[in-house]
Order: structure tokens, then sequence, then C-alpha cells
């Protein structure tokens, strides 16, 4: 029997079993409600729904009152002093106190990236990337995986979680290509509709429902050349074919709120893009959450003129506004206060477009419960980074794996094996194995994080206690290993900085396998990367080899699968380019490995023809 893993705690059963007469619970419907708090509404409060503030940005915490803000967020590196569990809960709970104390009562939805789980917060459990999620092909550990991430952000007091990503994402060369659960609208559709059920908790009306954000609206994987925030050019047709489906998808799935993305579409900015905001997401798809704007995203339509950018996204259909500059710069929050109530006074912007967005706000607010339901459960807080919590993260470890290749079934590895050495830094670097996104916006490397497991650590935690493993960064000292496990990969890196035009594996990767070729024993390859990287001779070199993708914080799940506890599962989501010149080619038509390619201990040889041109 397929073991289950969509609730992954007692405590969420029980908290979505709970009858509704625990809490109060109003028998309008949240339509009728919103309607009834708009009818009560001053314009300025009305806009202040209509504004999200960096937390670093606001000039007074008490700006949440005095402007009436409808949500505060957490940008990539906005973080407590010291980010513990506590220091969230309290700065989350702080603002919403703040915002208890306006003429309404009106809460406000505190929000963060949570990309690959609470990933901000010290201790939290840290899941594999979306493109390691792609390659698992399995929408219930999805699922599990939001309501795992919704759990932990519910003990730091917040309720709203800036994911899925269901980019689309064509050219590996693109720093966000990790975010993406790989190149079919399909699985992302599917991906993406499972985490947004696991975040909202599938009712999106309990007091363990988070709010999802499907991301970024969209086209923003079909980048030119790679380039970040770019410009998708295609017409009409392939938009629809490639990179709505997900969309599609996550609102049959109720999603609550839909991020507007950065990038163009033949030219024209998403943010001021009515057809698309309005016309075809709203009104065709039916979607009936609010939208919210990428970091600053609206200042880009006209860079020198913010009132106009105001005028533009709000009248396109963006709803709500991330504003992370603070009063001291241009283009700020009290800026975009004051700009959309002249734009209003002056007949630019329209009363129905501004009661439009603040009900959808109202309305999910209300649809999630959040006027009744405001206090934290100290078990949730507890639960966070807890060994249940970490047993999800594993198995999607496990099932994120890819074996590429096993040459005289070198794989699984003995837990008996009288001596092993393991070699890179990566495998010992909780940071690499992470990725970007991790504590800090572009990630780092070292023990970024508390209650995580290095594959070294793991290996050593798998092996007999008659194993002896060494260790060495550079790939050297591994004379008299009877097998050698090398991991590589990518330093840490986000959207921007992780842009990349040559994605051959680096001087220094390359060095660390020749030294440990020179032991003459067999090697073992694991590469942990947000991408598929070119790996030229580094595949022949190496007896077995392993695509681990960012597997997160529970290294352990990489060693249960080469030592054999489980097999490989795992299915390439996207195609794995031969050489650096495929890369301007989108369809890769005679690719290293092809999309679904995977080996597995039963079957090495038998799959080996699932690979185009191999």
């Amino acid at each position: 029997m397929k073991q289950r893993f969509l609730i992954s705690t007692g405590l969420a059963v029980a908290a979505c079993l709970a009858p509704l007469s625990n809490r109060a619970q109003s028998a309008e419907s949240p339509d009728a409600r919103a309607d009834a708090l708009l009818k009560q509404m001053t314009l300025e409060e009305k806009i202040g729904q209509m504004v999200q503030a960096d937390c670093t940005a606001l000039k007074d915490k008490t700006d949440v009152q005095k402007y009436f803000l409808g949500s505060v967020l957490s940008g990539g590196d906005s973080d407590p002093a010291d980010n513990s569990v506590q220091s969230w809960l309290k700065m989350a709970m702080e603002f919403q106190e703040l915002s208890l104390q306006t003429r309404l009562k009106i809460p406000i939805i505190y929000g963060v990236d949570a990309v690959h789980g609470h990933n901000n917060v010290l201790g939290a459990v840290i899941f594999p990337h979306n493109i390691g999620m792609g390659a698992t092909h399995n929408a219930e550990l999805s699922e599990a995986e939001g309501r795992v991430t919704a759990e932990e952000l519910l003990g730091t007091g917040i309720r709203w979680g800036f994911d899925p990503c269901i980019a689309v994402a064509e050219d590996e060369r693109w720093g966000r290509t990790y975010e993406s659960y790989g190149t079919s609208p399909e699985l992302a559709g599917e991906l993406g509709a499972a985490q947004v059920r696991g975040l909202q908790a599938g009712e999106f009306s309990t007091p363990v429902s988070v709010l999802a954000c499907a991301k970024h609206y969209m086209g923003d994987g079909g980048t030119h050349g790679g380039k970040d925030q770019g410009d998708d050019r295609c017409d009409e047709a392939a938009l629809r074919k490639y990179y709505l489906p997900p969309y599609a998808a996550a609102v049959k799935a109720n999603v609550g709120s839909i991020m507007v993305s950065y990038s163009s579409w033949n030219g024209k900015k998403m943010s001021a893009n009515k057809y698309l905001l309005t016309d075809v997401l709203k009104n065709e798809l039916g979607f009936k959450g609010f939208l919210v704007s990428d970091w600053a995203a609206i200042d880009q339509i006209y860079p020198t003129d913010y009132k106009k950018n105001v005028e533009a996204s709000v009248n396109a259909g963006m709803d709500m506004v991330m504003i992370p500059k603070g009063p001291g710069s241009t283009n700020n929050y009290i800026d975009f206060i004051n700009d959309l109530k002249a734009l209003v006074a002056e007949g630019k912007v329209p009363m129905a477009r501004i009661d439009d967005a603040t009900r959808r706000i109202l309305r999910i607010k209300y649809a999630m419960g959040i006027f009744e339901h405001h206090d934290v459960d100290p078990a949730l807080t507890a639960a966070i980074g807890s060994a249940e919590h970490r047993n999800v993260a594993r198995q999607c470890v496990r099932e994120s794996l890819v074996l590429l290749k096993n040459s005289n079934h070198v794989l699984p590895l003995a837990k008996t094996i009288k001596h092993l050495h393991v070699a890179g830094q990566a495998a010992d670097d909780l940071g690499m194995q992470c990725g970007g996104w991790t504590i800090s916006w572009q990630g780092k490397t070292g023990a970024v994080t508390p209650g995580g497991t290095t594959i070294l650590n793991a290996i050593r935690h798998t092996v007999s206690a008659d194993t002896q493993v060494t260790f060495s960064a550079d790939g050297k000292g591994a004379q008299g290993a009877d097998a050698i496990v090398l991991v590589i990969g990518e330093r840490p890196y986000a959207e921007m900085m992780g842009d990349r035009r040559d994605l051959s594996l680096t001087d220094s990767q390359k060095e660390i396998l020749r030294n440990a070729k020179q032991a003459g024993v067999p090697v073992v390859a694991v590469l942990m990367s947000g991408r598929p990287l070119v790996l030229g001779s580094a595949l022949d070199s190496a007896d077995a080899f392993v695509a681990a993708w960012l597997p997160g914080t529970e290294g352990q799940g990489v060693a249960d699968v080469l030592f054999g506890d489980y097999n490989f599962k795992g299915k390439l989501p996207r195609a794995w380019p031969r050489n650096n010149s495929q890369l301007d080619s989108l369809t890769l038509s005679d690719p290293l490995f092809a999309p679904g390619f995977g080996l597995a201990y039963a079957n090495t040889e038998k799959t080996a023809s699932a690979s185009s041109g191999k």
C-alpha cells in the first residue's frame, strides 16, 4: 500500500477536524461580510488594505495602525535580529496587535517567502527546491511539503507564504530554474495545485490554513537567454499553452493569492498588463483571490514616474502592492498611499477599482478566519524542526534523486564497506545542500541552520561501526579506500545572481574528480545543483552519477538511497544538455538525457534506452 504523507502531524488532523463552534464564526459568507465591512470604510482605510510594506521599510511599527495597512512582509533578508523562532513569533504578533487597534480592527496578514519550507527561520525544516520536487513527480509529497511548511509558518504567527512558484523554466541559465518544477506545464500545474492544497489545508477556512501565493504570473520562465526579470517573446497561443495551465490548476485548487511577475510579455511589463491580469486571470479563469505585486516591481513600469506606475498597475488589476522602501526613499508606502488618493480624486483610478481590490483582500481574510483566530497554538511553535516534519522532507529527498549512471552496479554501496572516502566540500556543507532562499536571500555556504544533516554525516550514521570513513574537501587522500563518494555542487545563489551563461562544471569541481580518480577505486559522483550542468568528461569519469538537486537540510535521505534502503525513484523533470551551445535551443533535440530519464537498482541497464542519444 502506498504510504501517505498528506497530513504530517496529529496536531494538524485534530485542528482540521475541530468543530467550527470552537471558534467564533459568522454564518454569513466571506463575500457578504466583505461587502458589509467595505461600506463602513473610508478611502484611506481601503487604500491602506492595498499596501504591503516590508517590515524594515516601516518608519515606525505604529504606521501599521496609522495607515491601516493590509499586510506586512519580511523579504529575503528582513529577519529579526537573532532569527529565532521566538523572535519571529514575537514580531508577527506585535504587528498583528497594532492592526487590531485600528478603528475597524481589520487584521493584517503577514507574508514571507517560503519556497522550500519556512526557509528564513533558524531551525526550520528545509525541503528540496522545486526542481527536486519536480523529479519526484509525486503530488502527494508536494501536498505534504505544503502542510509541513504551513504548520511551521503558523508556529511563528505567519499566515501567508509566497509559494508555490509554478514557473515553467525553459532556459536553465536562468538563476531561478531551481524554483521551477520543470519544463512541463502539466507537471507544474499538478504539483503546484497540490502545494496550494497543503498550505491552505484544503478547505482554506480553518485555523491551520496558510494563504498560498502562486507565482510569478505569468511567463517568468520564458526568459530571453536566461536573463532574470526578462522578456517572454512569444505569441499568445504559446503563452496560453506553456505558461497559463499551471495558473488554471492553481485557481481550480482555490489559491487565494497570486504574485505578478517582474517580467514582460513582448516588451510590456506584466504589472501593467490589464488584459492578462484582469481579462484572462480574473474574468476568464475566474480567480476570486487577490493579486500582489513582486518586490517593488511596479517601479519598473515607468522608472521615472512613480505616480504613473501606481495608476497603471492598479488600473491593470493589481490589488495589493509590495513596497520595500522606507520613508526616506522615493516610491515608499506613504508615497503610494498619497499618490493613489490623488489619482482617485483626479478620476484617473475609478473608485470601483479601489472597492474591487479591497473587497478581494477582505474576502480572503474572512475566508481564512483571521478576523476570529489570532492566537498561535504553542504546539505548532514547538513542532518547528521536529523529527516528524524532518521525516517528510527526508522522504522528499529520497524520491527526488535521479540516477544517471550506474556502471557495474557500483550502487548501492554496502553498509559494511571497510573503507569509504568522501570527497568534496559540498559533502559537508549544509548551505550548499540547501541553496539560495535559505536563511538569507542568496543563501550562503557553511552551517547555515541548526538541525540539518550533511551528506557526510548521513553516511557516517548509515555505515557499520567497523567502516572507516575518511574525508577530504579536495578529493585527495583516498588511497586505500574501497570506494569514493564524491559530492560536488553549485555555490548558493538566488534570482539575478544565479544567472549564468556557461553551465560547465568549474575547474575546481573537475579537479576534485581528477584527484579522486587517482585512487583507482570506484567513484560515485553526487551532483548538488539548481539545474542540469554541462558534465563534459565527468560523466564518463565517474562509475555512478546521481543528480541530487538541492535537497535541503535532510541529507540522510541521500544516504538512504545510496546504501540501498530505498530505491531510486526520481525522473528528470527537464532535459539534460550535452553542451553549452545547446542552451540557445529551447527544444534540446539531442539532449544528454531526455525528460523522464532515471535509472533504478532493478533496471539500471533496461531503462538506459530512455536516454536520448545514449
